[in-house]
Parts: structure tokens; C-alpha cells; sequence
């Protein structure tokens, strides 16, 4: 097909283009387009879009929002200055929220003998061994949050990697999951220990209480998981460690959270 021929190299340029143009004006349209829910309307006019907030007035305006039909989870979301491609500069761990998470967490212990009946004591909800396996794989057994395994189930555990690491539920030595102190875990888990990790994005996303706490425990809670991920900052990262902090509810707008 030659290039000065009706359906030569420009001809097909040509209608390319044609096909670029129509997607995005058929794409822009539905983005303006798009209606947010009465209730959010609402709530956003109570916010400032283009003001950096202190903290603590953010929570106060929030607790002022309109209120859905639940109790609205409130979430933290932290862009890092690192790099998640390297190992040196990850950033992960745990911590306990000093006003819990407001929320009921079921936790499966893969454990044997005496720390099986550890466990039971300390409040486990599910507790098993190998014969757990079938059911997890086969059955798409998933009524839990968290999962802990003392080190010798390791080898159990991990044949369930490819199902219970997309969800992330795999227990890891450094959120504490894997461990002997299956009891203190279980305690720590129940009384309100979260986990912060990065994702490939370099942000941390992390759900730290409820609308329902109230802004000054909403504030203990927040102070206490920023100054947790502030003191895991990598030794190999540069630069600005803590690039933005957004906090919002569920259902409702986002603030920005001021972090000079």
C-alpha cells in the first residue's frame, strides 16, 4: 500500500487521530460530568479544597460533616519520598492505636498443642493447623482479618502464599504475625495494633479509627501512627521524606494535612 495511496500511511494517521480526538472528548464529558451524592455535595462546602489543614482542626471539621447511615471508617493516606523498587527503602510496621480501630477484628491462629490452647485462651476466634489447608483453598475460607502462625507453621502456611498474599493476610515476622507469643499478638491485634506498609505508588494507606470517636481521639490516633511511619523513615531515603497527608472518611471529601 503505497504512502500516497487512499489508504496509505497518512489516510491511517489520519483516522488515528480521528479515534484519539473522539476518545477523549467522549472520555472528558462523563469525567465533569459525574455527580457526587447529595450528602457529599454538602459536606464538601464545609471544606477549604485549596488549604493545607492543621490536624486537629481537619477532625473538628469532620466530626461537623453530614452523616451517612454507618459509622464512616476514617483513612490516612501518605505519599512517602522514597522509592518502593528498593528494598532499603521500604517502609513497614505496626503499631497500636492508643483508641483502638473501632472495628471487630477476627483472627485465625495456625498453631499446634500447647500454643493452640494458648491461643484459644487469649481470644482467637479460628484456630487449626493442616486441616485448615481445604478449606481455605477450596472453600474461598476468607471470615477472618488477621492471621497469626507460630514459626513452625510456616511451612503449612506458606503453601497458602498465592491466596493469602493478594489479600494480605500472610503472616510476616515484622507485623508481628509470626511468633511464639501467640497470646500477646492476639491481644495487640484485638486491641487495636494496625499495620502500615508501603504500596508500589510510594503511599501508605491505613484506616486509623472511626467518624464516631470523635475529633480528639481521631487526633491521638493520627499523632500516633504519623509519628510511627516518621521514625521508619529509611536511612537510604533523600530528600523530602513526607511528600502529602490526606485524611478522609469513607463516603466524604479529603483534607490536606499540613506537615510543616
Amino acid at each position: 500500500m503505497g504512502v500516497g495511496s487512499p489508504f496509505g500511511r497518512p489516510f491511517i494517521q489520519g483516522i488515528a487521530k480521528k479515534i484519539w480526538e473522539n476518545e477523549k472528548h467522549s472520555l472528558k464529558p462523563r469525567e465533569v460530568k459525574m455527580k457526587k451524592g447529595k450528602r457529599y455535595r454538602e459536606a464538601l462546602k464545609l471544606i477549604d479544597t485549596n488549604k493545607a489543614y492543621e490536624a486537629k482542626e481537619a477532625f473538628e471539621v469532620m466530626e461537623k460533616l453530614p452523616k451517612t447511615k454507618f459509622d464512616e471508617t476514617v483513612e490516612l493516606h501518605v505519599r512517602l519520598g522514597v522509592d518502593s523498587k528498593h528494598a532499603d527503602q521500604q517502609v513497614r510496621g505496626t503499631v497500636v492505636l492508643p483508641n483502638g480501630t473501632g472495628k471487630t477484628v477476627k483472627v485465625l491462629v495456625f498453631a499446634k498443642g500447647p500454643k493452640a490452647e494458648e491461643a484459644e485462651k487469649a481470644g482467637a476466634d479460628f484456630v487449626g493447623a493442616e486441616e485448615l489447608i481445604p478449606k481455605i483453598e477450596k472453600e474461598n475460607w476468607f471470615d477472618y482479618d488477621v492471621i497469626v502462625a507460630t514459626p513452625d507453621m510456616m511451612g503449612v502456611v506458606g503453601r497458602l502464599g498465592k491466596v493469602l498474599g493478594p489479600k494480605g493476610l500472610m503472616p510476616n515476622p515484622k507485623s508481628g504475625t509470626v511468633t511464639m507469643d501467640v497470646a500477646k499478638a492476639i491481644a495487640d491485634i484485638k486491641s487495636g495494633k494496625v499495620e502500615y506498609r508501603l504500596d508500589k505508588t510510594n503511599i501508605i494507606h491505613l484506616g486509623f479509627g472511626k467518624v464516631s470517636f470523635g475529633n480528639q481521639k481521631l487526633l491521638e490516633n493520627y499523632n500516633t501512627v504519623m509519628d510511627a511511619i516518621i521514625k521508619a523513615k529509611p536511612a537510604a531515603a533523600k530528600g523530602q521524606y513526607i511528600k502529602s497527608v490526606y485524611v478522609t472518611t469513607t463516603m466524604g471529601p479529603s483534607f490536606n494535612i499540613d506537615q510543616k
